[in-house]
Formats: C-alpha cells, structure tokens, sequence
C-alpha cells in the first residue's frame, strides 16, 4: 500500500482554487495528485514521473476522478519545456514528494530494498546506469566519495575497498551481496548499532538517479514557474535535500546581495518568495505511529511574491 506522508500539511499549504492550475512533480503512486483532482473541477492538473510503473497505476487511478489531468512520464527536470508544449507558462502551485515511494521499495526486483534479496537496479525510470554498474564499475575513489557525500557515512573508504576487492574475486549481483559486504568491511558490532547498509542503499540511489543535482537545477525553475501568490511546497527524506531546498529558497526570498541596501531596488534584483515555513513541517505524532517511514520527512513551503 503507498502512504502519501504529510498529506494534509501538503494539500492545505497550496491554498488550492477551483479553477486553478497545478503540477505534481513526483506523481509516484498518485496518493497526493488525487487529492489536488477532487478540488479542482475546473482547474487542470499536470503530473511527471520517471517510473513507468507509477505513471501506468496514476493514469487509471486519476481517471476515477476526472479526465482534467496530463501525466508525462519523464523526470521533473523537464517541467518546463513539458508545460510550454502546453501552452502553460505560469502555474498556481506545484508539488515535490521526494524519495522513493513504498510500492517501489517493496517491489524486491527493483532493487532499492536492502531487506529482500534482488539484482542491484535502483533505477527510478528503469533505464541508464544502475546499482549494479556503478557498484562492479566506479573506483575506490569515486564510491567512497558517493557514500561520503550522498550518505554521509563514516566508514565510506573502508566500504568502497571492500567492494573494490570483492568484485575481483566475483562480480556482486544483488542487493544482499552487497548488504553482506557492508557487514564484512565494517564489523558485525557497528553493522547491528549504526546500519551503515541504508546509509550505502541511498547514497547509491541517489548516484544512480543523480537526485541532487536534477533538485538543485529543478527548484529555481519551479519557483519561476509560479503565479505571483502561487504556492511552492516540498517533502523531503534527508538532510541533503531537505539542505538543498533550504538554501534555495533562502536565496530566492532575500534581496540580491549586489544591491543591498540600495534605496531602489531595481526589481529584478527583489525577493521572487516568501517563506511560508520558518521552520520545516514535521509529521504529527498520530502519523507516526500510522507510518513509520514518514520519521525523516519533512515539509516546506513558499509562496511567489
């Protein structure tokens, strides 16, 4: 079952208008796109996602609603040339839920578990590089960098060393290969206290779907798109992101260090958002103990000025 973390927080932050327009960057499972469909009759709704899958199960589970939504498959970072095939230039809201959703971690075979034994995939739009490449392919130097960066973990050169030697004796396969190297280079006592294996797991999707970088150029393209008072929100599942987005929208609420202080600030130099969130909305306790994984995320809003 796919649980939409945040959901209400999420719906309630977009200040949704009956005939307004809007865009799910991350339809995954359709779990929030329905509910911005039940409450735009006359509005439209524009969805993307890289996962074929996720886009076939969205596209019947929308239809039930309404037939005012388009759903491109293909990763958010082309909201905008898919908006101006549209003939949308400007939009009133637009949606990030990050991560990966619970149907493709609990689909073993697509590998981003490190629970259930599977070929090493992680592929959000099951195409490129995967898991595996990346794992039998990059050097030393490049996979401790990836599991120093994207996972912050502490022990990323001696896990990299251990994976370089092992695929000489054998290339590794599947997820629970790599989970039992992760063991071997760290030791069962840190292995059971500090569970380096999910910190590893993320930082190679993370790799494999180059995440950081495609939010980093995607955001301030979002922000563009928007209507003035229309509404920009964002779930993320790690402090990368949650960083990422962070620092965009801090840079894009304050005035242009280049005219600082000026007494008339030319107005392509103004603040184009105002933060709605101080501080990042957090899942209530009710929703915590429904929905284990939603512990990490996290939600913030802004709004165009």
């Amino acid at each position: 079952m796919h649980y939409s973390v945040l959901q209400k927080e999420l719906i309630a932050a977009l200040n949704i208008k009956d005939d307004g327009i809007y865009a799910d960057a991350t339809v995954g499972y359709a779990g929030d796109s329905k509910e911005i469909l039940k409450r735009i009759k006359r509005g439209f709704l524009f969805a993307f996602d890289a996962d074929a899958e996720a886009v076939a199960y969205s596209e019947k589970e929308l239809q039930k609603i309404g037939s005012n939504f388009k759903i491109f498959n293909t990763n958010f970072t082309h909201i905008k040339e898919c908006l101006a095939q549209e003939n949308i230039r400007k939009v009133d809201g637009i949606i990030f839920d990050l991560g990966v959703s619970s149907p493709q971690i609990d689909k073993a075979e697509r590998g981003f578990s490190f629970m259930q034994d599977a070929p090493l995939d992680m592929r959000m739009s099951q195409n490129g590089l995967s898991a595996k490449d990346i794992v039998n392919n990059y050097s030393s130097e490049e996979l401790k960098n990836i599991f120093y960066q994207y996972g912050e973990e502490k022990q990323a050169k001696r896990i990299a060393e251990t994976i370089v030697w092992q695929r000489g004796q054998k290339p590794i396969e599947t997820t629970l290969e790599l989970v039992e190297i992760i063991k071997k280079a760290c030791g069962s006592n840190y292995f059971y206290k500090q569970h380096p294996e999910r910190k590893i797991f993320q930082a190679i999707r993370i790799a494999v779907n180059d995440e950081l970088n495609v939010l980093s150029k995607t955001l301030p393209m979002a922000i563009d798109l928007l209507k003035p008072g229309g509404r920009i929100a964002v779930i993320t599942f790690h402090s990368l992101e949650d960083r990422i987005v962070k620092n965009i929208f801090r840079e894009y609420s304050e005035v242009d260090e280049l005219v600082k202080g000026l007494p008339d600030i030319p107005e392509s130099y103004q603040p184009k958002l105002k933060i709605i969130t101080k501080k990042a909305v957090l899942p209530s306790a009710e929703e915590l103990a429904e929905n284990r994984r939603s512990s990490s995320a996290k939600l913030r809003i802004g709004e165009r000025i």
